[in-house]
């Protein structure tokens, strides 16, 4: 049976809450504000149809139109009172939280991704995401063949803090002093095996061709890369390794180093760029070091660490889902060209 909007009969009643104190000793208290035993959709739904759903998710969007800023900049408070101002009934901040969480589509939340801008993407692209799936020229790769996904994370900090950091305690989380000196700053280059889950690095004061000139030379001297029968480098365009006069260096320093280079504007495509953000997240972070060395010892344990029990990465991305998802964005900026143009023609 349909409850009118606005009504409090029906299932608006088993939305009662209990207030009454517990007989337990050491429980004592009021308990929980929960409602009697009701799935959340099984109250919701009846007593806020369609309409009211969609008037809340118009709401939602007209103030982000009206701000310019996000729904998580605004206040659910409000938003629950213009709500109610709209409805003439009483919806709780809980039930409108709800109704724009469980909506498909949440304008009030993004993400940042990577355009593809270069002409020659798929063409640059597809060796890569054939190497991942253990293929080069259309024939499968050999055991002995590696491929080593290499790259430099600069400007690493020391930050020294201006106080003592305190430890965590029974219901308190660590505590670090927001300002801090800087101890100078260090790079760190590495190599990912792709197919090992196996990972090389090392700290320079500067980044350049010399130091990862450095880094080949390291990994060179370790076996199984000193046996192998061919290299594959997967790089960006970064300065230390860009172009054909990077492959023309390094076939020189070993005809085995076949250099890959990535698209521009694509570092995602380089699985070492992962192992970077790892670390980031578990080793630098807080970034609370009284010097250089301290960070080059925290970045070298962790490195043995991961080695003990390496682990490729579960690389799903294909050169077919790579040509599929070109091809949407290209229909999508041609729809968008169509209808800028058609507003440029009806404004004129």
């Amino acid at each position: 049976m349909h409850t009118p909007t606005g009504t409090r009969s029906g299932l608006a009643a088993m939305w009662v809450y209990r207030a009454d104190r517990s007989i337990v000793g050491g429980n004592a208290g009021r308990r929980e504000t929960f409602p009697w035993r009701m799935k959340p959709d099984a109250a919701v739904r009846p007593l806020f149809p369609p309409r009211d759903h969609a008037l809340v998710k118009a709401l939602a969007c007209e103030r982000v139109a009206e701000t310019g800023e996000p729904i998580s900049r605004q206040s659910l408070d409000d938003l629950t009172s213009r709500v109610r101002r709209a409805l003439g009934n009483v919806m709780s901040p809980s039930t409108v939280w709800r109704i724009l969480d469980e909506d498909a589509i949440k304008p009030w939340q993004y993400k940042y991704w990577i355009f593809p801008r270069d002409p020659q993407f798929l063409e640059k692209a597809g060796p890569i995401l054939d190497l991942y799936a253990g293929n080069w020229g259309g024939k499968p790769l050999k055991n002995g063949d590696f491929i080593l996904s290499a790259d430099e994370k600069t400007s690493i900090q020391a930050r020294i803090r201006i106080h003592p950091s305190l430890g965590p305690g029974p219901g308190r989380a660590a505590r670090i002093e927001f300002e801090y000196e800087r101890g100078g700053a260090l790079q760190y280059l590495a190599t990912w095996d792709v197919r090992r889950g196996y990972v090389l690095g090392r700290c320079e004061p500067t980044s350049g061709i010399e130091p990862f000139g450095r880094l080949v030379d390291q990994v060179l001297a370790q076996e199984p890369y000193r046996s192998a029968k061919r290299l594959f480098w997967i790089v960006d365009n970064g300065s230390s390794h860009r172009g054909e006069a990077a492959c023309n260096r390094l076939r020189k320093v070993d005809r085995r180093i076949i250099l890959v280079h990535t698209p521009v504007h694509a570092s995602w495509l380089n699985q070492v760029e992962i192992y970077f953000s790892i670390i980031q997240r578990k080793v630098l972070t807080p970034n609370d070091f009284p010097n250089l060395d301290a960070v080059r010892m925290r970045l070298a344990l962790y490195e043995d660490l991961s080695n003990q029990h390496p682990k490729p990465f579960a690389w799903k991305f294909t050169r077919d889902k790579l040509a599929d998802l070109l091809q949407r964005i290209a229909a999508r900026e041609r729809l968008l060209a169509g209808y800028f143009t058609t507003q440029t023609q009806d404004a004129a």
